[in-house]
């Protein structure tokens, strides 16, 4: 990101419903950005939280996502890839699971 950053593309930090910092995905509009990059923890909640439901919890954090088609990487180490999809559910938005070391290349495919 940071490589991406000194090279001019503009980035913009993301929020959840949780940690209130940066902009909440849920409120992002079309041509608003190109993708939409984080961490697999920042879109889960604390774990008393959890249920069932939690790939609806997701879809609907992620709903503008969805309706303005902008893809969701999540960075996860590819030996976790597995477990995490397992976390995530049947989630209805795009989302790509991505290997830290991977991730640079990822974004740039939707630059």
């Amino acid at each position: 990101m940071s490589t991406l950053a000194a090279e001019g593309v503009e980035t913009l930090p993301v929020a959840n419903m949780w940690d209130h910092h940066g902009k909440y995905v849920s409120h992002l509009s079309k041509g608003e950005v190109n993708v939409v990059v984080g961490y697999l923890h920042k879109i889960l909640p604390a774990e008393e939280v959890r249920t069932a439901l939690l790939s609806i919890m997701v879809d609907d954090m992620l709903s503008a996502c969805k309706v303005h088609d902008i893809p969701v990487l999540l960075i996860v180490p590819a030996t976790l890839h597995e477990k995490a999809k397992k976390i995530l559910g049947d989630t209805k938005v795009n989302i790509q699971l991505v290997a830290p070391e991977e991730l640079e290349a990822q974004i740039r495919k939707h630059l």
